[in-house]
């Protein structure tokens, strides 16, 4: 099927990968994994975002049905879908970084666009609790 990336894994298993590298991502705001992932998963996490710009309780269910923590959900419904009330699309920025040290495979950074602030905000409260 075109379109999709099989990754070295079985159906079942790159479906749970994907429903856990973009609930971490929703979560944490950026991940590092390998740039073919981060394509597979910026996907997904586009289409969570663009669904969760409608705060119906169908867009709930279908969200809750892919993402694997109700956390992540509110958080998502309540805090970065209306930061793109507005942008249709774009959610997710992808930076390359160059080549693992074991196997040199392409390695990238994933992260949600205009979550600079929260991660700052996040380290700055961290040295204050130090």
């Amino acid at each position: 099927m075109p379109g999709t990336r099989k990754l070295g894994r079985a159906s079942d298993h790159r479906q749970s990968m994907l429903r856990g590298l973009v609930t971490y991502l929703l979560e944490n705001g950026k991940i590092e994994t390998t740039v073919t992932r981060a394509k597979e998963v910026r996907a997904m996490a586009e289409k969570m975002i663009t669904i969760a710009k409608e705060p119906t309780l169908a867009a709930k269910r279908q969200v809750l049905a892919y993402v694997t923590k109700e956390d992540v959900v509110k958080t998502l419904f309540d805090e970065i879908a209306p930061k793109f009330a507005d942008v249709n699309g774009g959610y997710t920025r992808i930076i390359k970084t160059g080549p693992r040290r074991g196997d040199a495979a392409e390695m990238c950074i994933i992260e949600i666009v205009g979550n600079e602030a929260a991660a700052e905000d996040k380290k700055a409260k961290k040295k204050d609790k130090k």
